[in-house]
């Protein structure tokens, strides 16, 4: 027998001083400051070079989305933040990085033992990194939606820093507990109930508005409970001489016939279902796909290819909606490195199930055809819920910000060294006033290139479809 040698972890001593040493690198105080590379270049340039591999007719879709409002813009703008953040000090503290952390990127699904969960739900971009990205995008977000919301700067302020406190006061808690209690510790929807509550004993002069936030969050989770398969069949197919089939809303959602879409053979199905683990294959096993067709999502993803599927049970009526995603490199590689997974998808899946505290039974990947295209698979509805941000006043998103905050302390604290990221936190608000300063400063620095897009597509240079 061979007995490999494991290197022996270091002790939470060690750990602690590891995390006191990158204030070294880069002092928390010093992440307030931006300002953009004097080689900076234009972020329009940056943005449309992706368009270049995206369905041609689906870009200028993409454009209309993302010149609606500068947070809309920010949405769709990864890879200029990504391409930012990088000159900038490091804190050298490696976690699972979500890769695209703002607030609209989190949102209620379901577990396979069907709580309703909170939790990050988008990871196209995510890559090993320095924790400070994801909180930093996280920030920043908050401020452009208030902004959006019509609130004013105190406000925005708040909320950047309800999102950033919240991060490093969990981050404390976690790097107290023990390795399986953070691996099982998970965000339900009720946790968030129970903070609108407590907001509203505690903030009486602001207890009207947290009253109808809580009849709007209540809502919200009813709805999100009722989203599955059964009822995405309701709203996106017909049944035509006893077969149910996908109802296409052009250009939204459209058949393969109509789009010649070569890659989208049935055959594949077989190379995704080998990625899944044995007791999911035989449930999947059970299940025959019966009809494909492209759907357009999200902001930033429009143009790049994703599909969805339509698979029956037993019977027409018991149905099941999969989507089928493309994904490519990471927008963070080019600064951080290559994945060390070969298959873009496979990143995902593997990065989702990393940061989450449970994840979809349906994930899976595969490479289509032509062109060896990665992709990832996925339900489309499993009690999925979203968050109405632009109906949110001032407590409604300061408490979003500290559920995010939280969500995100949990999913780092998973994957990366808890116990050094809080160390280098430390318990004064240093770092929490850093990064709202940034937030704020990025902020402006978003608004700005949003005008340079408005201003090129009143030029003509950028093809635009706007309301879609």
């Amino acid at each position: 027998m061979t007995i490999v040698e494991k290197r022996k972890p270091l002790s939470v001593e060690q750990r602690r001083s590891a995390g006191r040493e990158a204030r070294k690198a880069a002092p928390r105080a010093a992440h307030g400051a931006f300002a953009p590379a004097a080689d900076r270049p234009d972020p329009i340039a940056i943005l449309r070079a992706q368009d270049d591999d995206r369905m041609a007719d689906l870009v200028p879709i993409r454009w209309g989305r993302m010149s609606s409002s500068p947070f809309a813009f920010y949405r769709g703008s990864a890879a200029l933040m990504a391409a930012d953040l990088a000159p900038l000090p490091r804190t050298g503290l490696t976690v699972q990085l979500c890769g695209d952390a703002h607030l609209s990127n989190f949102g209620l699904y379901g577990s396979p033992e069907r709580e309703l969960l909170f939790d990050v739900n988008d990871f196209d971009e995510t890559l090993p990194g320095p924790f400070e990205w994801d909180l930093k995008r996280l920030a920043a977000s908050f401020v452009l939606a208030s902004r959006n919301n019509g609130l004013g700067e105190d406000v925005a302020r708040e909320t950047a820093l309800a999102a950033v406190r919240s991060y490093r006061e969990h981050m404390t808690a976690y790097a107290e507990m023990r390795e399986l209690d953070v691996w099982y510790s998970h965000i339900v929807a009720d946790d968030l109930l129970e903070m609108v509550r407590a907001a509203g004993a505690a903030k009486s002069a602001r207890k009207g508005q947290l009253k109808a936030g809580l009849k709007f969050a209540e809502k919200g989770l009813t709805k999100a409970r009722g989203r599955d398969s059964v009822q995405a069949a309701g709203k996106l197919t017909e049944v035509k001489d006893g077969t149910r089939r996908i109802v296409d809303q052009p250009p939204l959602i459209m058949h393969f016939d109509e789009l010649d879409e070569a890659e989208a053979s049935y055959h594949l199905f077989g190379q995704y279902r080998a990625t899944l683990e044995d007791d999911r294959r035989e449930l999947l096993d059970r299940y025959e796909i019966v009809d494909l067709a492209r759907k357009v999502v999200g902001v930033g993803s429009v143009g790049t290819r994703c599909y969805i599927a339509l698979l029956f049970g037993r019977d027409i009526n018991d149905p099941l909606f999969l989507q089928v995603k493309e994904a490519g490199p990471s927008v963070l590689e080019p600064y951080l490195g290559r994945s060390r997974f070969t298959h873009a998808g496979h990143r995902v899946v593997a990065g989702q199930r990393l940061m989450q505290a449970a994840s979809d039974i349906f994930l899976g990947w595969l490479t289509g055809q032509p062109g060896k295209r990665h992709y990832y698979w996925r339900q489309l509805h499993d009690m999925k819920g979203s968050i109405e941000t632009d109906l949110l006043r001032g407590p409604g998103l300061e408490i979003l910000a500290t559920m995010c905050g939280w969500t995100l302390a949990r999913g780092h604290a998973r994957s990366g060294h808890r116990v050094a990221i809080a160390s280098y936190l430390g318990v004064s608000d240093r770092f929490d006033q850093g990064l709202a300063d940034f937030a704020l400063t990025y902020a402006d620095q978003a608004e700005k290139d949003y005008a340079t897009l408005l201003k090129a597509i009143k030029q003509g240079k950028i093809p635009v479809e706007s309301g879609i």
